[in-house]
């Protein structure tokens, strides 16, 4: 299946999976939800994001339960559907890598053509995106980095769900997690069809 963003695979669509890694120590943190043009994200007082600014999520804690976060939330952001003022800072500051400057490019491709097609004036947002993310399974964490796979579930044009994960890797730089960009700067290098949610652990509500 071809997502057009990442996490978000925008099907147009604590113990964690099969992680060996220690878990975090126990701790009460309290989970809210938030939603972010028709997606559904989760919110920790503890683990971030501290700072919600104008569609902007930064500041998570240093912990495997920050870099989860971190990465939902910037790769959900970094998605032509917002429009400029989302996806240009978003990228800008919080992706890195040697493919950051083209997913840059490609989503401003992307946006402006989708844009065009739907008539909207420039800068608008391309309408909301009916998403849930609904699992997770932990490729690997570090101190400093982390790969973690995140399924996103909507309905096809026949109304049916469907489910797809994206593979996020996430570094600890400058103070906050940091989402590295994928091959090539495309989020559907990074994203497959899912049939089943057999070893990924449910996002509690």
């Amino acid at each position: 299946m071809k997502a057009p963003v990442l996490v978000l695979v925008l099907l147009t669509a604590c113990a964690c999976g099969t992680s060996t890694t220690p878990a975090s120590p126990a701790r009460q943190a309290r989970i809210t939800w938030q939603d972010f043009h028709g997606v559904r994200l989760p919110l920790s007082d503890l683990d971030g994001p501290r700072v919600l600014d104008y569609d902007r999520a930064k500041g998570f804690s240093h912990t495997r339960e920050g870099a989860l976060l971190a990465a939902l939330h910037i790769g959900v952001r970094a998605n032509s559907r917002w429009g400029p003022t989302v996806f240009e800072p978003t990228i800008t500051e919080q992706v890195v890598g040697p493919d950051a400057g083209r997913l840059l490019e490609q989503t401003r491709t992307t946006y402006e053509e989708s844009r065009q097609e739907a008539g909207l004036p420039q800068g608008s947002p391309l309408g909301k995106a009916y998403v849930d993310e609904e699992a997770y399974r932990w490729e690997s964490y570090a101190t400093d980095a982390a790969t973690v796979d995140i399924v996103s579930a909507g309905p096809d044009p026949r109304g049916t769900t469907v489910r797809a994960t994206t593979r996020i890797q996430v570094v600890w730089r400058d103070g906050d997690w940091r989402v590295v960009a994928p091959l090539d700067g495309d989020w559907g290098n990074a994203a497959t069809e899912l049939k089943s949610l057999d070893g990924y652990t449910r996002f509690e509500e």
